[in-house]
């Protein structure tokens, strides 16, 4: 009797460990359980556990979630393993990644090559700050990610991963220049460095500091305060007069100043006008230097009487 608790207590364990890992295990993790390995074929055996890499399962079922699937591959990779490179971008949401096999990255002598399913990278000192936890899977920070993609991407791509780590409130200069500093002659640090290079104009990186600082314009000079980060259609606009139907966007040129921003930027302006909003674009100097006429501009909007 004893024994048979002791079975479903590791059995409970196990799938507790499977829920918080996106569905797998690893095989090591089985043993330190207590599991012997003759029990853990046994689990296989009768459909419990699934091969998804040598030493690596899916406990219950054979679908699995492209976390489950990046997971697993990191875990394949053993110790000191991270997700990398377009994976990692896909998992940190700063592009879509159609790869067919999973990206990781492991330190130099560790993991093994030509695994199926997994591009293998390996790295001479993977430093402390280059490595991550994120939704239960080691990656790459997003620093590292950026360096990583500089090397696989055209400019264009990497320029809008860029972008989108900004919006995403996930950029950090520091750490970017950090890296760019110890892998001055990585493939794409050069590109990567110039289109960073290009993102220092404005003193603010987030778009919660521009923001901030438009709000605080408002309440000092009596603008009537907006609705922050509202969806219009398909759109989430800065800051929305609802019933003037009047939209602020607050650009910083980290986020604006591209190209591709640009023409972004003026797609979306048209789309809200033909939907029967006015739509003003303040700067961050304009804000920061002259915030009078900022809010003059403003309050002559919201005064004005809207078209028929």
């Amino acid at each position: 009797m004893e024994g048979r608790l002791d079975t479903v207590s590791i059995g409970t364990r196990i799938a507790q460990l499977a829920e918080c890992q996106h569905g797998v295990v690893a095989r090591r993790q089985l043993l330190a359980f207590g599991l012997g390995p003759s029990a853990v074929d046994a689990r296989m055996r009768r459909g419990w556990l699934h091969p998804v890499h040598r030493g690596v399962y899916a406990v219950g079922h054979r679908r699995l979630s492209a976390r489950g699937r990046w997971l697993a591959a990191v875990l394949a990779c053993g110790d000191g393993a991270v997700l990398s490179h377009v994976s990692a971008a896909a998992l940190w949401d700063l592009r879509g990644s159609n790869a067919s096999a999973v990206h990781v990255t492991v330190p130099s002598g560790a993991g093994r090559a030509g695994r199926p399913g997994i591009a293998v990278h390996r790295s001479r000192g993977l430093a402390d700050d280059e490595a991550t936890v994120h939704e239960a899977i080691p990656l790459a920070t997003v620093a590292r990610t950026l360096l990583d993609i500089a090397g696989m991407l055209a400019p264009g791509p990497l320029e809008r991963a860029v972008e989108r780590s900004v919006f995403l409130r996930l950029f950090d200069l520091s750490a970017v220049n950090a890296i760019l500093a110890r892998r001055p002659n990585r493939k794409g640090a050069r590109t990567l460095s110039v289109i960073v290079a290009n993102l220092h104009d404005d003193p603010q990186v987030t778009r919660s500091a521009l923001e901030d600082l438009f709000l605080d314009l408002c309440a000092a000079r009596r603008v009537p305060r907006p609705e922050v980060n509202q969806h219009v259609h398909e759109f989430v606009v800065d800051f929305l007069w609802r019933r003037q139907k009047l939209i602020v966007e607050a650009d910083g040129r980290r986020t604006h100043n591209t190209p591709t921003a640009f023409e972004r930027d003026r797609a979306r302006d048209a789309a809200l006008t033909v939907a029967g909003y006015r739509v003003v674009r303040f700067t961050y100097r304009q804000i920061v230097n002259e915030p009078e006429q900022v809010a003059r501009t403003v309050l002559a909007l919201l005064a004005a009487p809207r078209a028929a």
